[in-house]
């Protein structure tokens, strides 16, 4: 079975690729479904928040500051709709940068709008800047990689989940070496992964495979 993946239908940033996102599931067996409306349809078996336009400050409480993105509201009130209707199904779910720092909003914690030095920001060329990131405990990336791994991820955001502002009901299982969360894990969903970089990329491929190929299997259960 090819297991049917609700992907939000928006137009992809400057230096971005929807196409990847899409290439990247169809390589490891499953099918996208692209959603244009706020209802989840009943025939998917997973649902992937992509990147994108910075998250709306007003969604946890704050006013919008001066390198803050002017927020894109229907594209969050339809990702948002999305992914809380997948979690009421307990389908899994597969949150990627934007999709990451928006998943840890929808339950309630917040975001850092611009991380001032600018270490995780992507080039002047649209090139991506890398770092390591340590894999903390367990959890479905762990599976994936080995618990307690370090990896070299691509960098491409200048927003980002702190500690103290993650969402109850998530669990920190990887961060960066000055201390960014670069993936969170939902503490009582069956697989409801974010990760702040950019798998689907072609430079992050063939060792982000096993990553989408994870999370499609775990539609197919």
């Amino acid at each position: 079975m090819k297991p049917r993946i609700a992907v939000p239908h928006w137009r992809a940033p400057t230096w971005e690729r929807t196409k990847y996102y899409l290439d990247s599931i169809e390589a490891v067996g499953g099918e996208n479904v692209i959603v244009d409306k706020d209802a989840l349809p009943q025939d998917v078996q997973g649902l992937m928040l992509l990147g994108g336009v910075d998250v709306d400050p007003a969604l946890y409480g704050e006013k919008r500051g001066p390198k803050t993105e002017r927020p894109h509201k229907e594209r969050d009130a339809q990702e948002l709709a999305l992914l809380r209707q997948a979690m009421e199904r307990d389908i899994p779910v597969l949150c990627i940068c934007r999709g990451h720092q928006l998943l840890n909003v929808a339950m309630g914690g917040s975001l850092v709008q611009d991380i001032e030095d600018g270490a995780h920001r992507w080039t002047e060329t649209g090139e991506s800047g890398w770092h390591e990131i340590a894999l903390n405990g367990g959890g479905h990336v762990a599976d994936v990689y080995g618990k307690g791994a370090v990896l070299r991820v691509n960098s491409r955001h200048h927003q980002g989940v702190a500690q103290g502002g993650l969402a109850k009901g998530l669990r920190v299982t990887a961060t960066s070496p000055d201390g960014w969360v670069e993936a969170v894990e939902g503490e009582s969903q069956r697989w409801l992964v974010g990760v702040q970089w950019h798998p689907e990329r072609q430079e992050m491929h063939p060792d982000s495979d096993p990553l989408f190929a994870a999370f499609v299997d775990a539609c197919r259960r």
